[in-house]
């Protein structure tokens, strides 16, 4: 019989209708160098761009969704949504215990996340601050905060 190779702890991070090839371009630099499994956008599509100065495009996987019912359809078995949002049943990140495997959902700065997208997360985090943060520092925060030693579940 041959080993198993798989791992039981993966994630992935994606913007829905993300507003600038930027900052997908950022959070995707950000994800390759915290050992995310892959990226993906919901909504607006990602058009390479100078943020991009590591070529992660070529070395970290990238989908994309039309919409959020697609992105759902397609979460593999077992994952959970982590959605970025500032709502009273969010919890602060300092205490949030992150899913062994899951995705990060963040929504662009002027909108935010749809709110089905809110409804179907299996959990909800936000940072302590009074106004939103750029998505792709969002995105860079909750990578960080992933990577500590903090237990997972």
């Amino acid at each position: 019989m041959q080993p198993n190779n798989f791992t039981t702890e993966f994630f992935g991070i994606g913007i829905q209708n993300g507003k600038t090839p930027e900052n997908l371009g950022v959070l995707w630099r950000t994800a390759q160098n915290m050992g995310a499994s892959f990226i993906f956008t919901i909504g607006n599509r990602y058009a390479n761009q100078a943020s991009d100065t590591h070529n992660a495009v070529k070395s970290l996987p990238y989908f994309h969704y039309e919409t959020f019912e697609d992105f759902y359809k397609h979460l593999p078995k077992g994952c959970r949504i982590v959605g970025v949002e500032k709502t009273e049943k969010a919890v602060q990140l300092e205490s949030f215990k992150h899913p062994k495997r899951c995705v990060y959902l963040l929504g662009a700065e002027d909108h935010g996340l749809s709110n089905q997208a809110i409804e179907k997360s299996h959990f909800l985090v936000q940072f302590p601050s009074e106004k939103s943060l750029n998505v792709a520092v969002a995105g860079s925060i909750i990578l960080y905060d992933r990577g500590r030693n903090k237990p997972k579940i």
